[in-house]
């Protein structure tokens, strides 16, 4: 097997790690979203089994466990993934650095995970096991994109800072809508556009926005008054005007600008991806935030993610690439 043949069932790897990693991201919003994140209160476990009781909360239970599952399954991908680029460090085109940076991501996703039950759904832990997953998802895709071979012209150059402000903004909503979805405050604005039929309804920021509470606390149902509810709500819904408007300018300036076809559908691509989940957003607060359009919610992050990283490698093809 020569070098590309083997850089060519790395990169297959990968892809079948983003893949698997989206799911789990979907599925860690199935099991937020259906309050069975304490199903286990254990960890790796579930109250001493590596399988759900039938006399302990089972639905509940195993919703966690099939989580679990998956999440651990990614991780032996992962790993196999770090040992594949190491064995072959030497050959040119195999990514290593970023590898090792994803074992580091994968280990404190487990952390994370285990702090997430131990500690009663603590929305900061919450929020940053979001994160970790997208995070994961995004260099996994990363890595299984094979990237040109090209110069890119001054155009394209220019349009770098202009992605990586879109990705900034990007991982700024996606936190505000962890921190939204921890706090329970996804139903706090059951109107659209405007919230508890006002334009700017009674919010607290100053309680909403604390990021840590201590030890000790059950966040299950979230603590929070209900300005503090809507305040995080109404910050999300602005957060996810401005993030929009951001991303799908630049992605229309790579659709009309780049060279590359690559690029330009890249452009194209993340501007739909946006467009998709504003209508999501939209459609949530219409029919009453059903748990099918809620969980989806999450799976246009992880498209989102996907689409922003297809345009940054089109944005740093293989040319401009002086080392690993």
């Amino acid at each position: 097997m020569n070098s590309q043949t083997r850089l060519l069932w790395f990169r297959r790897l990968a892809l079948a790690g983003a893949l698997l990693a989206a799911t789990v991201v979907v599925l860690g919003a199935w099991v937020r979203l259906t309050d069975a994140g304490l199903g286990c209160p254990d960890w790796p476990g579930c109250y001493g089994h590596i399988y759900p009781q039938a006399n302990h909360g089972f639905s509940k239970a195993l919703h966690e466990m099939i989580h679990r599952y998956f999440a651990s399954t990614l991780g032996l991908i992962i790993i196999s993934l770090l040992v594949f680029a190491v064995w072959n460090r030497r050959e040119r085109g195999q990514p290593l650095a970023a590898v090792a940076l994803l074992f580091i991501i994968v280990c404190l996703q487990g952390a994370l995970g285990a702090f997430t039950v131990t500690q009663l759904l603590t929305p900061l832990i919450v929020t940053a096991h979001l994160l970790g997953g997208l995070t994961t998802l995004g260099i996994l895709w990363w890595l299984s994109l094979t990237p040109e071979v090209r110069e890119l012209s001054a155009r394209e150059e220019g349009l770098r800072k202009y992605a990586l402000l879109g990705l900034a903004a990007l991982l700024l909503q996606i936190s505000l809508g962890g921190w939204t979805s921890s706090n329970y405050a996804a139903a706090a604005c059951p109107d659209l556009p405007t919230c508890q039929s006002s334009w700017w309804p009674r919010m607290d920021f100053r309680d909403a926005f604390v990021l840590w509470r201590g030890l000790g606390i059950d966040y299950e149902g979230g603590v929070l008054a209900n300005p503090a509810r809507v305040a995080i709500h109404v910050t999300h819904r602005i957060g996810a005007v401005v993030m929009g408007s951001i991303l799908i300018i630049v992605g229309y300036l790579c659709a009309a600008t780049a060279r590359s076809r690559r690029l330009t559908a890249a452009g194209s691509f993340l501007a739909l991806a946006v467009v998709l989940q504003i209508g999501i957003g939209v459609a949530m607060v219409h029919f009453g935030f059903p748990l099918p359009l809620a969980t989806l919610h999450n799976a246009g992050a992880a498209l989102l993610v996907i689409s922003i990283v297809s345009l940054l490698r089109g944005l740093w093809p293989r040319a401009s690439i002086v080392s690993r």
